[in-house]
Order: structure tokens, then sequence, then C-alpha cells
């Protein structure tokens, strides 16, 4: 990767993680760990991926994304006010009455979002019908879902994976959020769904893995997807539930826990930090 684009990107991404904290904070609930664990890989696709246009945000050939675990809404906010959605301040609204930024992501209120989603297993199954409709009207724009490791335990998922590669559609990216942690435990406690990669050739589709917060391993599994055809394609990134707040880190009670003030003062100065180091 282009050493310039790198280093932008790791400073956005570690913006994005400050305006989640931010949210987060300020709603006094929300889910921040699986926020944080999908910021480098939403950075990536919104600025230096996918055809988006923040001033037209229904433009017909743009791209697609629909974040399957809707709950990590909070990350999909930040990077929409950060890509020049709508205003970075308005993070501060996250599930207040009145403010269009709600617990789940919205698409009739809320700029840049594709499609309202939260129960878990159906935002692929949107993105699906989303990837068949471009195929049948011969559009261009290529569709992108992202999905929980403990949401693909839901068997409206591989009814999905099954619909997506019986149809071909290589204009459909999944990425499975691979952080090891759900709301009640460890994946592999819970209900494993390993071996993941496996499971997803059975289903007939290319899979990727990658490391969610390396911006070449990114590009470069983007890249290979790039090159599928005839099947959908399935990035399964290896990250860390909490990235970037070292408190928060790969510990399961941040699933949907808010920060008190004492805890957001300590996040916001490590990502601060981290910033600062970034652009020094």
């Amino acid at each position: 990767m282009d050493q310039l684009l790198k280093k932008q990107l790791e400073i956005t991404a570690c913006k994005v993680r400050m305006g989640i904290i931010e949210g987060v904070y300020n709603a006094k609930s929300g889910h921040p760990g699986g926020s944080l664990s999908i910021a480098d890989t939403l950075t990536y696709l919104y600025f230096a991926k996918m055809n988006v246009y923040p001033d037209k945000p229904q433009e017909k050939d743009r791209d697609r994304f629909v974040l399957s675990k809707g709950h990590t809404a909070p990350a999909l906010y930040s990077v929409l006010a950060h890509r020049g959605f709508f205003p970075v301040d308005e993070l501060k609204t996250l599930r207040h009455i009145g403010s269009r930024l709600q617990g789940h992501p919205d698409m009739k209120h809320i700029p840049g979002v594709d499609m309202s989603t939260g129960s878990l297993g159906q935002g692929i199954s949107a993105a699906c019908g989303m990837a068949l409709s471009a195929k049948l009207t011969n559009d261009t724009y290529h569709v992108y879902t992202i999905l929980g490791d403990g949401e693909i335990e839901e068997g409206q998922v591989w009814e999905a994976a099954m619909f997506a590669a019986h149809n071909g559609l290589d204009n459909l990216t999944a990425i499975v959020d691979n952080n090891g942690l759900q709301i009640d435990g460890k994946i592999s406690d819970v209900c494993s769904p390993y071996p993941i990669d496996e499971k997803f050739k059975a289903f007939g589709w290319h899979v990727i893995t990658m490391d969610a917060h390396d911006f070449d391993s990114i590009e470069k599994a983007f890249r290979e997807a790039e090159k599928v055809l005839h099947q959908p394609c399935v990035i399964i990134q290896t990250s860390v539930k909490g990235k970037g707040v070292s408190f928060m880190e790969n510990q399961v009670s941040w699933h949907g826990t808010a920060p008190n003030a004492e805890q957001y003062e300590q996040a916001m100065s490590e990502l601060k930090a981290h910033l600062a180091e970034l652009e020094g």
C-alpha cells in the first residue's frame, strides 16, 4: 500500500475510534467493543474503496454497504460523519430523544445508511437482495456487508450464503468480524461457528483471511476479492474487540457497556496520544 495513504487511513481510523467513544459515552449506552474492532475495515471501505457520494447519498451507481451487525452502529456513524455525510459533532447525540442517530442504523433518516439493521442475520439477506438487483438491472455497483462472528450462529445467515452462491453473486463481499467474543462470552463457548472458513467454502464462497488492524493486509484482501468471478466472496478478519482502548481490548464486558466519565477520559487520552503519534 502507498505509505502516504496508509498513514492517512491510520489517522482517520483513530479519529473514527474517538467518535465511537464520544457517541457511546454521551449516550450512556451502546456497543463500543465490536464497533472498535471494525473501525479500520470501515475506514478502508469508505475512504479508499467504495464509490460513495456524501453530497448525493442516494446516487444510483454508488456502492452499497450493509452493517449486518447493526448494534455496532457507533462505528458506522463515526465513519459516515468523518466522510462528510453529516457533522461529526452530531455523534454526541447518539441514542438521544429526537436524534436521527438511533441505536441501530436507520436508512430513512440517516444519510449514507443503505439498510436499516439490528436483527442479527437479516443484514446479509438484504445485501444479497441488493446484489441480485444489480445483476438483474446490469448495474455495476458492489455490495459490502459486515457480520459479527457471533451473528453467524444465526441460521438465516446460512440461507443467505446458500442463496448468494446459487445466484453467483460475485458483486457481493461479506466481511466476518472474528473478534472471538459475543455478548455471552467466547463464541467458541456459546455456540461455536468454527471452522468459519470451511463452512463458507462448503456453501460455495471464495474465502479470504486478513488482519483487521493492518491496512496492508486489508488492501491485499479486498484486491483479491475484486478478482473473484461467478461466486460471492467472504473476508474473515481476525480482529480485537475493543481495539485501540487498552482496558476494552479482548474484554467481553465491553460488548454493550458505555464508559463512565473516568473511563471516557482514559480512552480519549489514549486515542489522542496515538493520534498525536501518527500525525507527528
